[in-house]
């Protein structure tokens, strides 16, 4: 019989263990350090920007996360920011890179059976060490024909991915829970996206999702992924 999938890709963070709340975390903390020069959303605004424009030369994940913070504290100082405020960034992000791995509901069990009948695929972003780090420590490395860490995840990528590991996106199937980044830029790769919420998402990862396609497809939880996997065929 011949399937519509044949490999199954799943993102990482906040897909299969939670991430941003650390995020979150730091964030507060870095509006806490820095409450003299602005209310906790316009630092969150100063702070976003920087993500933004930085992404193309940091990447994703901690390390680039921090020093945007940084360059952020900078700025809203006028280069007046006290050295010990920079020293509790860094060490933010030292706790930050220490944090525990916490499986979402699921998680486990949705990669054991995907794995039974297809070969799957972890594609996640960010920084190596701390990718590496984390899916270690998850327990679920093993279960994973081939690990991707990408600078981005875009059409083009998962084009090369799914056809070195798999037989071509259009036979591929993502699953994360950035409407942007793990099903869109997937179906506009000719795959299947299936997203799956989570309570907290980084603005960059934002994105319409795409109800028109056929190969778009939603699930509350991880638990929720067999059933469209035997739906899709």
């Amino acid at each position: 019989m011949t399937r519509n999938v044949t490999t199954i890709g799943f993102d990482a963070d906040d897909t299969l263990w939670h991430n941003e709340q650390y995020f979150r975390l730091t964030q507060s903390r870095f509006a806490s350090l820095l409450a003299d020069h602005g209310d906790k959303d316009h630092l969150h605004e100063r702070l976003l920007a920087a993500e933004r424009r930085n992404l193309g030369h940091y990447g994703y994940g901690v390390k680039a996360f921090v020093l945007s913070m940084i360059e952020t504290a900078i700025e809203v100082t006028d280069a007046k920011v006290p050295a010990q405020v920079i020293s509790e960034l860094i060490e933010a992000g030292r706790e930050m890179l220490a944090c525990p791995i916490d499986l979402l509901p699921h998680a486990r069990e949705a990669v054991e059976a995907a794995a039974q009948t297809h070969r799957v695929l972890l594609i996640t972003k960010g920084d190596l060490l701390d990718q590496e780090r984390k899916l270690a420590q998850s327990g679920l490395g093993d279960m994973f024909d081939a690990v991707e860490i990408v600078s981005d995840k875009t059409p083009a990528i998962y084009a090369t991915i799914f056809a070195r590991h798999g037989n071509g996106p259009d036979k591929g199937l993502m699953v994360g829970n950035s409407m942007r980044s793990d099903v869109v830029a997937m179906i506009d790769a000719d795959g299947w996206g299936v997203f799956v919420p989570h309570g907290l998402v980084w603005e960059v990862e934002h994105a319409e999702p795409p109800h028109s396609s056929p190969r778009f497809h939603e699930i509350t939880d991880l638990g929720g992924l067999a059933s469209i996997v035997t739906d899709i065929g």
